[in-house]
């Protein structure tokens, strides 16, 4: 009994970063729902991005201040700089550029633009020398085979469409479609921007995770780091909203879908997503993080074809399929990499034991101690050959 109950926690623990990566997916997925609901309803993007960091950081500053007081290390000017430059990449450059592409596209187009950021992550990492390619390895092989499905998928989506697939609930819906006619009435023009716009707001998210990964190294409490993050964005965020808008009216908000979107933005999207990723990334790294991200889109895709009553074409379910083989082959990769990782911090304290004449466990000295013998070896010769005065 103690054996299983040993097993199924140690399948717990390593399922977690799965499950919290997953969970988070769903999380991300109902944001762009109910921003999507709102920004069509009129609210400005740089006000949602405002209240959205508002929340986050009444939200997760007081868990900050209390579980993290013992804990939380000096500022420094560097580690300043670096917040300072986390909440402009996320806050500030990342969502307001998605939420102009998100209001010029629909949120399955945003999503799909946004299954770049696993190759955007993996290859800045490979810059940053975060991630190690060595190509003739079959787990290097499948992340960088999978990353380049992924981004197949993803583009599959969004250059072909093919037919319409009618589902069940498709044709029973009661949903008022005004969003999917405000989609379809884009103009090729108004695509293009948005498709541009998402692809900034990615390469800026993608720089964030590879910024978040360095400044957890030196500054080891996550929850205060979110919160200074998303205090530093809401402060960056108002000066930005001050500049591009200049009626009072647009800072207005009721108890309507524009409070929701914001409320749930901020808790869920910002302060519980930061702090989540930041701890899953510590431990497996920012490749494995965005790895996730793919599952956004299929996940938004379903619910828009709930909610939003958008339709779902043969070209997505194409390259939902592809995105979903990419993904378990980035997966598989970093796992069997966290596994070899594992086997070798396992080996070397082994390695350092021998057994002596009498089959007797007894440590051997490792190379940095050899080299201390030797080098004590030789100062006592030394002692021994020098002539006394």
């Amino acid at each position: 009994m103690e054996g299983k109950g040993e097993c199924g926690c140690s399948f717990f623990q390593r399922a977690k970063p799965y499950i919290a990566m997953i969970s988070l997916q769903f999380g991300y997925a109902g944001m762009n729902i109910i921003t999507k609901v709102s920004l069509n309803r009129g609210m400005s993007h740089y006000v949602l991005v405002v209240y959205r960091h508002a929340f986050a950081t009444a939200v997760i500053a007081p868990f900050a201040l209390i579980l993290e007081r013992k804990i939380r290390p000096k500022m420094s000017l560097m580690m300043f700089l670096q917040i300072f430059v986390l909440g402009l990449l996320g806050p500030v450059i990342d969502q307001n550029f998605y939420y102009a592409g998100l209001k010029y596209t629909s949120p399955t187009f945003s999503c799909a633009m946004s299954n770049m950021l696993p190759a955007m992550t993996f290859v800045m990492a490979v810059i940053c020398r975060m991630e190690k390619v060595d190509i003739k390895k079959v787990r290097c092989q499948a992340k960088v085979l999978g990353t380049i499905v992924t981004v197949a998928g993803a583009m599959l989506m969004t250059l072909y469409k093919g037919h319409v697939v009618n589902l069940l609930w498709s044709n029973h819906t009661t949903i008022n479609s005004s969003v999917q006619e405000t989609s379809g009435a884009n103009s090729d023009k108004d695509w293009f921007k948005g498709s541009i716009l998402l692809i900034f707001a990615t390469l800026a998210w993608a720089s964030f995770f590879i910024l978040q990964n360095i400044a957890m190294r030196k500054y080891t409490a996550p929850l205060s780091l979110t919160a200074l993050v998303c205090f530093m964005g809401t402060l960056q965020s108002i000066a930005v909203t001050f500049v591009m808008e200049h009626k009072p009216s647009v800072w207005t908000i009721g108890f309507d879908m524009n409070l929701l979107a914001a409320a749930y933005a901020g808790i869920v999207s910002s302060s519980i997503a930061y702090y989540v990723q930041g701890v899953v990334m510590e431990k497996r790294g920012p490749v494995f993080v965005t790895a996730f991200s793919p599952l956004m889109m299929i996940i938004v895709a379903t619910m828009g074809s709930f909610i939003l009553a958008e339709k779902i074409y043969i070209g997505g379910i194409l390259g939902a399929v592809l995105i979903v083989a990419g993904l378990y082959s980035v997966l598989w990769g970093k796992y069997k990499e966290y596994k070899e990782k594992e086997i070798e911090e396992a080996i070397i304290p082994e390695a350092v034991k021998g057994v002596n004449g009498n089959n007797q466990m007894m440590i051997l000295p490792d190379n940095e101690a050899i080299n201390d013998i030797e080098m004590q070896k030789n100062s006592d010769a030394n002692k021994i050959q020098t002539p006394i005065n």
